[in-house]
């Protein structure tokens, strides 16, 4: 037996085609751009944080890699008196975390409704939703200057300088992609679960409550994780809409800050993008997967 397994063995490896030197060079090649690219995306964050442990207060001060690294430029960035940086950070969490409950909200029950009801004037609204989503929101910026400037002179909490304002703003702008993609993704549940609720007696919110809405976790999870980084890492309508200091989101802030304090305090500038980027690393690295499958999970089992 034990030569029979050898001899078959032997012939396995012996059939094997040794690799062509074209494909030795194309795998070169291949692995080489990977590294080059991961390098291109690796050395900037790498050198960002270096530079914020650095001491040295300029820009091409120290090294790349500090000989006596201290956190002095993150002490001096929160406790800045000219700066609320704290204040800016809260801000940005509390906009980008309403606005992602908001948002999962209305899209799960748009994207329900749209997958499973039959009403006049549906495929004119998806076909709305596709259109709308062509033309770039930045188009219409000065239409909603000037439409928040005059709402609020009538209703003050949602006019400029808001962050209720910002909010409405950025719920409604995610909300037609994320709609098609939460659709997408009820129309690969099986309709025979809805049914059979039904049957059993179960209303259509509870339907969704308790059947629908847990399967549909993943599709969920990666709007969520979407729209939290695009709110929170907003710059332009932010800079747009929020002008007094307090107001202002940690991107804002940032910049503002850099402009006025580039060449004294590059590394306080560092420090605080360092700072800024740990929500986003924090909630996109353990839920990465998700957001591939609820990419992905509504095109494969539709």
């Amino acid at each position: 037996m034990d030569a029979v397994q050898n001899h078959s063995t032997s012939r396995a490896v012996s059939m094997r085609k040794p690799i062509s030197p074209r494909k030795l060079v194309r795998y070169f090649l291949l692995y080489l751009l990977a590294v080059a690219l991961i390098l291109f995306a690796v050395i900037p964050a790498l050198w960002v944080v270096s530079a914020s442990l650095n001491p040295a207060k300029s820009l091409i001060g120290g090294t790349f890699f500090p000989a006596e690294p201290s956190f002095v430029n993150y002490e001096e960035l929160l406790s800045s008196e000219f700066f609320p940086y704290a204040k800016w950070f809260v801000n940005s969490l509390k906009i980008a975390s309403i606005t992602t409950v908001i948002t999962v909200f209305l899209t799960s029950l748009a994207g329900y409704a749209l997958s499973r009801f039959r009403f006049q004037g549906r495929r004119v609204l998806m076909l709305a939703i596709l259109v709308l989503n062509v033309f770039p929101s930045i188009l219409a910026m000065v239409a909603i200057f000037s439409m928040l400037q005059q709402l609020g002179t009538v209703i003050e909490w949602i006019g400029l300088d808001t962050h209720a304002a910002l909010i409405l703003l950025y719920s409604t702008g995610s909300m037609g992609i994320n709609v098609l993609l939460v659709k997408a993704y009820v129309d690969s549940i099986p309709v025979e679960l809805d049914e059979s609720a039904l049957v059993d007696g179960a209303t259509p919110w509870q339907t969704f409550r308790h059947i629908v809405f847990p399967i549909m976790t993943p599709i969920v999870i990666t709007i969520g994780v979407l729209t939290f980084i695009a709110a929170y890492g907003d710059f332009v309508i932010a800079r747009v809409l929020l002008k007094s200091s307090e107001n202002l989101t940690v991107m804002v802030g940032l910049q503002l800050f850099q402009t006025d304090r580039f060449d004294q305090d590059f590394g306080v500038i560092t420090a605080g993008a360092v700072l800024a980027a740990i929500p986003i690393i924090l909630i996109y690295i353990p839920l990465q997967k998700y957001v591939i499958d609820g990419l992905t999970a509504g095109s494969v089992k539709g």
